[in-house]
């Protein structure tokens, strides 16, 4: 096949590329931030809740790091067709796997909080929440945007629309976070973001499932 610049590909789908490229370096910031901040808070008050949040955030980076591998390949000025299938194949395959694994922590963490009643130190539960809620602000515009681009008629990438189901896993899971620290602050209710979190888990499997099956 006919090496080709990405210069003289359609103007559209350099476009797209840009785009995409573009929401994953966003993806690829906030991540950093969040997760950081997620896992230092959490092991500053004992909330696993906050731990498995700031996890969540270290596997959706890896995602994204993937993603950009596969965008730059494209990006990179010289590709083919074949390669960029070939890339997008591994990288949607790698992606699903990343899903795979958030779904088996969010599995182990809840069940695990369910069956471990610990004392969170709930001052800093309000840095909690304030994360919280920008991830729930923040992560459905994110993924909108990323399913838009990665549509069938637009890019038709499935690693990028698999990279967006871990933007929406994000956005449920900080409402989680918001509500688990809130309650455990108010109420004591020390076992309802448990119980929520495993709602998540046949979103994750099914969404995982069809990035490796390339469906």
């Amino acid at each position: 096949m006919e090496v080709q610049n990405i210069a003289m590909l359609p103007p559209e789908r350099r476009v797209l590329v840009g785009q995409a490229l573009l929401l994953t370096y966003m993806t690829l910031g906030w991540m950093t931030v969040e997760g950081a901040a997620s896992i230092v808070l959490g092991l500053l008050s004992g909330s696993l809740l906050l731990e498995a949040f700031g996890i969540d955030s270290a596997v959706e980076l890896c995602s994204a790091l993937v993603l950009l591998w596969r965008l730059r390949i494209e990006a990179g000025g010289k590709t083919d067709e074949a390669r960029v299938e070939r890339v997008e194949r591994r990288a949607s395959i790698l992606a699903g796997y990343a899903l795979y694994i958030l779904a088996l922590y969010v599995l182990a963490s809840s069940v695990l909080g369910l069956f471990t009643h610990h004392v969170t130190n709930t001052r800093l539960s309000a840095w909690g929440i304030l994360i919280g809620g920008a991830a729930a602000l923040g992560m459905p515009f994110l993924a909108k945007y990323k399913l838009r681009v990665a549509a069938p008629d637009r890019l038709n990438s499935k690693a990028l629309r698999a990279d967006a189901m871990e933007a929406i896993a994000c956005g449920y899971l900080s409402i989680v976070l918001i509500m688990g620290l809130t309650a455990t602050r108010l109420f004591g209710w020390w076992w309802l973001d448990n119980v929520a979190a495993l709602v998540l888990i046949p979103l994750l499997i099914k969404e995982g499932r069809e990035a490796i099956k390339g469906e």
